[in-house]
């Protein structure tokens, strides 16, 4: 039995400031918590011993600021606003943008709700209940429906305008708990009859980015200033380090920190002048920002010690095989009803269950199609695996994957290589003579008068004049010329 409280706080689309941040760290501090985590969903994660919860509570409610301890009733709402500025898509979307999203959410979402650039691949798509997805059009959405407790995503039949997604979710929300509505068409008709809001027919389906998962660790330049990218291996923060991140984030006017779904956090709009207090604290803390890529694309359940026990372990086995991973990212699910972000995904299960009593556990490893972590599609790769026995058929499916990648890529610079040259239709001009039809091409010149080659008309002497004839260079006309057409290399 567990002698202490998990204890969950909002912080709404992954941002929080630094002056909020830095009164939840005190409050932790007090109740003699030491280390904290990042959740998948951009959340803060405290485990507090029974005996000092009261000291936590006392002042999280003296500061107003809300909290769950062992449930999540209230998910945090997930976006892709961590990577914004930082990771160049070249949507419509800026920081403005999200913050006028999230302004319309004026309740405690009981649904999981995303709101993700269409063009990125650093946050997920689909890990939500209701998905907010931003379209070719300015200032719309599209809307993925997913019900609670399936894995069937389903498009709603508008975009939806900015101003509009917190109020329209709201509905959505109400009808989809109520139990009424069962369906995706009785859905749609029920919020229809209950709310207006603008929108437009939404036409044409998501198309889908490919998937690459930027290195976010690290010192990184981005326009005139740099952001930081702050990774744990074991996704514990150090109190005492995060209390000076906020202390010098207050002290350079930087206004938010950003949590990723990859339980890490990005500090961004660092000045020049500021770098070196920022590596000392860095140097203070003892805190390395150089892990291996590899390392940085796995996703496991909140406060799981297995999955992660176990990810430490894969990857280590990963590195011992200099096993190449670019392009993929790994999920470790131990629970039956959660649900991880990967394009390979290791699930475990009891291979023996008798009632609530479960023996022996097996994994089985899964793909998404096409390798891309927002396919909702999962495709079996091995199933009833020892854990001994899950690294080395992890190394037969990134192999696959790296085969299937080289097979596409030389297909496509084959064909490209087989595409009929396109032919070059050359045209000169020469001027010919209308007397005698004698004629001067540049690319030859005129010995008779030692014109060198290569002398163009114009810059030919007033004096020049026809070779044969002697008519006056005046009176010469240009005429083209059509050379042999020569293909494109």
């Amino acid at each position: 039995m567990r002698d202490y409280y998990n204890v969950k706080i909002n912080l709404p689309g992954g941002i929080a400031s630094p002056g909020y941040l830095k009164d939840i760290l005190t409050a932790a501090w007090n109740a003699n918590v030491r280390k904290v985590r990042f959740g998948s969903r951009q959340q803060l994660l405290l485990s507090v011993f029974y005996e000092d919860m009261r000291f936590l509570e006392k002042d999280l409610k003296k500061s107003g600021i809300f909290y769950e301890m062992n449930t999540d009733r209230q998910p945090n709402i997930v976006s892709s606003y961590c990577g914004e500025e930082v990771f160049r898509t070249g949507q419509w979307l800026n920081a403005n943008e999200y913050h006028s999203v999230l302004d319309t959410f004026d309740y405690d979402p009981a649904l999981k709700i995303n709101i993700s650039d269409s063009n990125q691949s650093f946050t997920p798509f689909f890990t939500g209940n209701l998905n907010f997805i931003s379209s070719p059009e300015p200032h719309f959405w599209y809307l993925y429906v997913r019900n609670k407790q399936t894995n069937t995503v389903y498009k709603w039949n508008d975009l939806v305008y900015t101003n509009e997604i917190g109020r329209l979710a709201k509905v959505i929300e109400d009808c989809m708990l109520s139990g009424d509505c069962y369906g995706e068409e009785s859905l749609y008709k029920a919020v229809q009859k209950t709310i207006r809001y603008v929108s437009q027919p939404a036409l044409q389906d998501l198309e889908l980015p490919s998937f690459t998962l930027p290195y976010y660790e690290g010192f990184n330049r981005y326009e005139s200033r740099t952001w930081l990218g702050l990774y744990r291996r074991d996704e514990q923060f150090p109190i005492e380090f995060l209390l000076d991140v906020c202390a010098l984030c207050l002290k350079t006017r930087i206004g938010e920190i950003c949590i990723t779904p990859w339980k890490s956090l990005v500090i961004k709009g660092i000045e020049d002048q500021y770098r070196v207090d920022w590596s000392n604290i860095l140097g203070k803390h003892n805190i390395n920002v150089r892990h291996a890529a590899n390392e940085l694309a796995w996703q496991t359940e909140d406060h799981n010690e297995d999955g992660a026990s176990l990810k430490n372990d894969l990857i280590h086995y990963f590195d011992k095989h200099d096993m190449r991973t670019f392009g993929l990212c790994f999920g470790i699910q131990t629970k039956a009803k959660s649900e991880v972000f990967g394009s390979v995904l290791i699930k475990k299960r009891p291979l023996l269950q008798m009632g609530e009593l479960t023996m022996f556990h097996v994994y089985d490893i899964y793909y998404t199609e096409n390798f891309n972590p927002n396919s909702r599609t999962q495709l079996l790769f091995e199933k009833g695996l020892y854990k001994i026995h899950v690294a080395a058929q992890l190394e037969k499916l990134c192999r696959r994957f790296n085969n299937q990648r080289s097979r596409e890529n030389f297909k496509v610079a084959s064909q490209e290589a087989e595409e009929p040259k396109m032919a070059i239709k050359i045209i000169d001009l020469i001027y010919q003579c209308p007397d005698c039809l004698t004629v001067y091409d540049p690319e030859y010149g005129d010995a008779t008068q030692n014109i060198a080659p290569g002398t163009t008309f114009d810059d030919l002497p007033e004096t020049y004049c026809c070779a044969l004839c002697d008519a006056g260079k005046a009176v010469m006309i240009a005429t083209e010329l059509n050379k042999p057409a020569l293909s494109e290399s």
